[in-house]
């Protein structure tokens, strides 16, 4: 990359203090030239005025008059264009003799010129100016020839119309004849109205040749005075500032360059001795010099302890993190789940964890908690709580027996007053049934098979580590095959964007049903993205850390008993659907076994047992990677449904006879259907597969 060449402070103050002169004078200048302009130009219209005025009197109104409407006849004006064409002055002497005007005309043009001359005027002339039309006529022009004498002529242009009584304004203007002083002034009858108006123009040409040559003296004098001041006073601003700022520069640029440690003999020593603020600065300059040798010497020992800090922190990271399971999957032999859990830290060590262990061959214990507070205290007492929840539920118990030897441990020297919110669930693999308890975590979410992921709120205990002899609340629930549970700390619905918004549950649930079918880890990725996509690039203030259970079952041949009532109808989908994914079942497919066992469970429900209720067992089982039997058991009313005549599906809804349309949709969307009763039992066999 190119270097920019450095401005020099000299050059630059030089540089203004030229300018600031040249404009000073220039001012100057244009102030003198306008003043000399102004009353030079003011003295000559008054000039032209007073002879317009002098001329003015001398005249006599009413013959003036007389001779204007004389020559505003048609029978002059048609005389006047005939003597113009012919250029032949003569006409015009014809005419005026005939009409008695000759002599006065003669007299008036002599006396006009013997004024002009008098005046020291170049022109005098004579013009009637009509107040309502743009035109001016001429009377009388003795430098001109007769036929002028009557003449219309438009207005020249920027000319300013008056009233006959109102005298027009005098200017000083250049023209087609040269520089002019023009004044006007009304010649009146003894009516006291305006008939004509006398001009006056007073050469200006030898005065614009003055003003120039006045321009050019102020010009050359001003360029004299302001380079003998500009130098002076860059001189004096040479010795007083430039130089003393140059030395300091120099002096401070120098400071540290030799590449070695500095110490106080590297400190600028100058010869400024002034008070001014260019003392003060170098005295400033030294002080800081001082301070900043003081500085880095003090910095020099703060970067060592804070590498052996970050150090201590990397290693306080790595022990934290392989605190946490982070192998997944983490139970590949057991097929009755899938889980994935995540933890990221806002800093180097957070205070959340997850955990998931076996506590024995068909229990698992699920936990995810959050520590108060951030940083390594929070990172040591979640070492602890972790360790004692790991310890005491493998010890047998229910989770609030846990959760309360647990919170009385921690009590125990808590002097910081930490405290940790904790999910603490056991979970039996082989029916699903699990116990929970929650001491002021967040709420947890769960996806029944098929379904779509809701948020569960329900009354929580106190967080662990409050007060000591808290007993907690625990509830029971069941898990089906293909059910999720998914739960998570406080930093995911409380990460906030920009604008001091918060991603908030609603936001958490979009993310999680964006894929609600996906495995655990893509559940989490799904989230983690949506908090990303939100937060953007506002800064991470708290732990992330999100849990995800699948629950399977058993993988083949699994069964499943419950009272045959339509609301359990759900639970039987779910167990069956869960069967359907592990074998890849096409979602076409699978919605015409979902309608078909819909279909046969719902007439169980409905009539097995009518008016009394009574159990069903429902079995599934992959024959094969694509072929699954289901067989539905009830000891109910003796009923074969494929005995049931096949309606007549060519006749009208209203034509037909009700009943058997959903046994008949059954039989033709299932690959085979079997009956047999045995043991006072209604066993009903489907098979359907989805190869090829």
């Amino acid at each position: 990359m190119k270097q920019k060449r450095r401005q020099s402070v000299s050059h630059r103050v030089n540089g203004l203090l030229l300018f600031l002169v040249l404009a000073i004078a220039g001012g100057l200048i244009a102030i003198a030239y306008w003043a000399n302009t102004s009353q030079v130009d003011e003295f000559y219209r008054v000039e032209t005025v007073e002879t317009a005025a002098t001329v003015s009197s001398l005249l006599n109104g009413d013959r003036i008059g007389a001779l204007r409407d004389f020559l505003s006849t048609p029978e002059y004006q048609e005389i006047r264009n005939r003597a113009e064409e012919a250029e032949d002055e003569q006409i015009i002497e014809d005419c005026l003799a005939e009409n008695g005007w000759l002599e006065e005309v003669q007299s008036l043009r002599k006396t006009m010129s013997g004024l002009r001359d008098l005046q020291d005027a170049k022109y005098i002339y004579m013009l009637h100016m009509p107040a309502d039309r743009h035109e001016s006529m001429y009377i009388l022009d003795p430098d001109e020839p007769l036929w002028i004498m009557g003449l219309v002529e438009a207005d020249a242009e920027g000319f300013e119309r008056k009233t006959d009584n109102e005298r027009i304004e005098p200017t000083v203007s250049l023209t087609d004849f040269g520089w002019l002083s023009s004044g006007y002034e009304p010649v009146l009858n003894s009516a006291g109205e305006a008939v004509a108006c006398v001009g006056v123009d007073i050469d200006m040409t030898k005065v614009m040749r003055d003003r120039n040559a006045f321009l050019i003296r102020l010009l050359t004098y001003a360029i004299i005075l302001g380079l003998t001041a500009s130098v002076l006073v860059m001189y004096l601003m040479s010795r007083t500032v430039t130089k003393p700022i140059s030395m300091l520069s120099k002096a401070v640029g120098e400071f540290g360059s030799h590449g070695g440690k500095i110490t106080s003999g590297d400190v600028i020593n100058l010869p400024i001795h002034t008070r001014d603020e260019i003392g003060l600065l170098y005295q400033e300059t030294r002080e800081m010099e001082i301070r900043l040798i003081d500085y880095m010497d003090n910095l020099a020992t703060v970067t060592a302890e804070k590498e052996r800090i970050g150090a201590e922190l990397n290693v306080a990271t790595q022990i934290q993190a392989d605190m946490l399971p982070r192998i997944f999957p983490p139970f590949p032999e057991r097929k009755e789940l899938d889980l994935y859990a995540s933890m990221n830290p806002a800093r180097e060590v957070g205070g959340d964890f997850y955990d998931f262990f076996l506590i024995d061959d068909d229990h698992i214990a699920l936990v995810i908690a959050d520590v108060s507070g951030k940083g390594v205290p929070a990172a040591l007492f979640m070492v602890i709580a972790k360790t004692l929840i790991k310890n005491r539920t493998q010890m047998g118990g229910r989770p609030a027996e846990i959760l309360r030897d647990v919170n009385d441990q921690l009590c125990e020297g808590n002097e910081a007053e930490l405290f940790v919110t904790v999910w603490l669930a056991i979970i039996e693999l082989s029916t699903g049934k699990g116990v929970v308890a929650n001491a002021g975590h967040e709420h947890p979410t769960i996806r029944r098979a098929g379904g779509s992921y809701e948020l569960i709120v329900y009354r929580h205990s106190p967080a662990v580590a409050t007060m000591e002899g808290i007993r907690f609340r625990e509830h029971e629930f069941e898990l089906h095959p293909g059910d999720s549970l998914f739960v998570y700390t406080d930093g995911i619905p409380e990460a906030t964007n920009a604008r001091n918004e918060l991603f908030g549950t609603d936001r958490m649930l979009e993310a999680l049903n964006r894929e609600p079918d996906a495995a655990p880890e893509q559940v989490l990725k799904n989230v983690r993205m949506g908090v990303n996509a939100f937060v953007q690039d506002a800064e991470q203030f708290d732990d992330l850390t999100m849990l995800c259970f699948c629950y399977h079952g058993k993988e083949t041949g699994t069964e499943l008993t419950l009272e045959a009532r339509v609301e359990n109808l759900n639970q039987v989908l779910g167990f069956v659907d869960s069967l359907l994914e592990q074998g890849k079942c096409p979602m076409k497919t699978q919605m015409q076994i979902d309608v078909a066992l819909e279909e046969m469970f719902v007439n169980v429900a409905h009539y097995a047992y009518a008016p009394e209720s009574g159990s069903v067992t429902i079995r599934a089982e992959l024959e094969q990677p694509d072929t699954i039997s289901i067989t539905l058991i009830d000891r109910g009313i003796p009923y074969n449904p494929l005995e049931k005549p096949d309606p007549d599906v060519t006749l009208s809804a209203e034509e037909r006879q009700i009943g058997g349309l959903g046994i008949y949709m059954v039989k033709k969307s299932m690959d085979e259907m079997l009956y047999r009763h045995e043991d006072g039992q209604n066993i009903l066999t489907m098979k359907k597969s989805w190869a090829g």
